[in-house]
């Protein structure tokens, strides 16, 4: 990006409300670098030109007319596929989704609406955001930033691509297992995934209703809280969101350190990585004391056998009779089995597959309520843990963005991408993962996990951590 555009939305606002640069010139730079550079990125589905240019028009207008503007006022971001924005075309993804069309704004894009963020479009993303790479996606991969023949992590690829590219300022994702904050880390951009019913769900494409987390994406610490503190509350569309208030934090910080999150399948240079933060930390005047969270062994496996069976029943609605494409067929049975067949790619096949052997009769008892249970352990030791931390630190990922094609034959290795960041979601806590350093000139992230709508200490170590890393 130029020198001459700001690249944070702190110093977007400022540039604004300073009259040194227009919002419609601000847009147009993101939109000129979406037309360089996206044709081999890959980050965006559908790009919003003459909406988002006559929004950016409106905001100049109120600048000359009320001098005052709101934080995200005319700031440009972009919106993962699978958060509905009314009248836009919301795919997911996903072939049987191709021409669906929203009918309302999700919760969060009212909100943001109503702050006067300016949408450029919708990102691309893991079919239904299922994977870990971007690269199940019906319209084709997302490709790194930082190398074009690696991906950029998923599900939400494309919106972490973008931020990553300078395509955007900043950018809306969701997360299941880490599919914020793993695409984060692999982008070299800070992501967060907050705590299970801080944000509403309401508007965002269902995967796994019990995990699934709207989430924000850009360049800084203070941009990411600025975004959360503006989608988080209650929303009476979503019987899961809540409303918050700040905790008030008393006595120094104390940092726990999961001896399981640091064994084997770490990369020698990602480990180097690591422990050179812990250092920088440790020397800023925190505690930093050894923990265990013994169940972590367990919380894959638990992970996708609870996944499967969410998306086995979310997406029984995707019948090619009710809305979305349809295959017709001689039987109403065969036009369910030509659109699925049709629609849905490998990946969501397969899961819905195993998603409904796990609930049949026989099974259910073997399979699902026993996830469930190791659900409460692996939950139970971040309990426990947190009566002795105020945070838990890790690497976000163990290695570091993989080659294009590299893992899509063998499902087992892409699932592993998810080992750090999928017990977060099985315990409903809040995590971010922030960008410490490179291997090989690709991007490493810590993340950073906090306790339930603790999102404020989190970001109070995130922006400590950007000051000692850039010394």
């Amino acid at each position: 990006m130029s020198d001459a555009f700001p690249k944070t939305i702190e110093k977007a606002h400022s540039a604004l409300i300073k009259k040194e640069i227009s919002c419609e010139e601000l847009t147009r730079h993101y939109l000129d670098v979406i037309s360089e550079r996206d044709g081999r990125i890959h980050a965006f589905l559908e790009v919003f030109d003459d909406a988002s240019i006559q929004h950016a028009k409106r905001v100049d207008e109120k600048i000359v007319r009320d001098g005052g503007l709101g934080m995200l006022e005319g700031i440009p971001i972009a919106v993962k596929d699978n958060i509905l924005i009314e009248g836009t075309r919301t795919t997911a993804a996903s072939r049987i989704l191709a021409n669906y069309s929203a009918s309302y704004d999700a919760h969060v894009i009212r909100l943001l609406k109503s702050a006067g963020s300016i949408f450029l479009g919708k990102t691309n993303m893991d079919e239904f955001a299922m994977g870990s790479s971007c690269e199940n996606s019906a319209f084709g991969p997302t490709r790194n930033p930082y190398d074009e023949t690696r991906v950029p992590g998923g599900s939400s690829g494309g919106s972490t691509a973008a931020v990553a590219a300078g395509e955007c300022l900043a950018a809306l994702g969701s997360d299941t297992g880490g599919s914020i904050r793993q695409p984060a880390a692999f982008c070299g951009v800070v992501g967060l995934k907050p705590t299970y019913g801080a944000v509403s769900r309401s508007g965002l494409i269902a995967m796994a209703s019990s995990l699934d987390q709207v989430g924000p994406i850009a360049n800084t610490v203070g941009d990411t809280e600025l975004l959360f503190y503006a989608i988080r509350g209650k929303d009476a569309q979503d019987s899961t969101s809540v409303e918050t208030k700040k905790r008030k934090k008393t006595g120094g910080l104390v940092i726990g350190i999961p001896k399981e999150y640091f064994g084997g399948g770490i990369g020698s240079g990602e480990r180097k990585v690591i422990e050179d933060a812990l250092a920088l930390i440790s020397n800023s005047g925190v505690t930093m004391k050894n923990i265990s969270l013994p169940h972590t062994d367990y919380a894959l496996s638990c992970y996708y056998i609870i996944v499967p069976a969410e998306v086995s029943a979310n997406l029984s609605r995707y019948d090619g009779i009710r809305y979305g494409f349809t295959k017709e067929a001689g039987t109403l049975f065969e036009t369910y089995v030509q659109s699925r067949s049709y629609g849905l790619g490998s990946e969501a096949r397969r899961r819905t597959m195993i998603g409904a052997y796990v609930l049949s009769s026989g099974y259910y008892d073997a399979y699902y309520l026993q996830a469930q249970k190791v659900r409460t352990l692996v939950r139970q030791d971040f309990e426990k843990a947190f009566e002795e931390v105020d945070v838990i630190l890790s690497l976000t990922t163990p290695q570091v963005a993989f080659k294009i094609g590299e893992k899509t034959k063998d499902p087992l290795t892409m699932y592993l991408q998810d080992v750090y960041t999928c017990p977060v979601n099985l315990a409903g806590l809040p995590a971010m993962s922030v960008p410490c350093g490179f291997v090989d000139g690709l991007p490493v992230g810590l993340q950073i996990i906090g306790r339930s709508f603790d999102e404020e200490t989190i970001f109070e170590l995130g922006k400590k951590y950007e000051i000692l890393r850039d010394g």
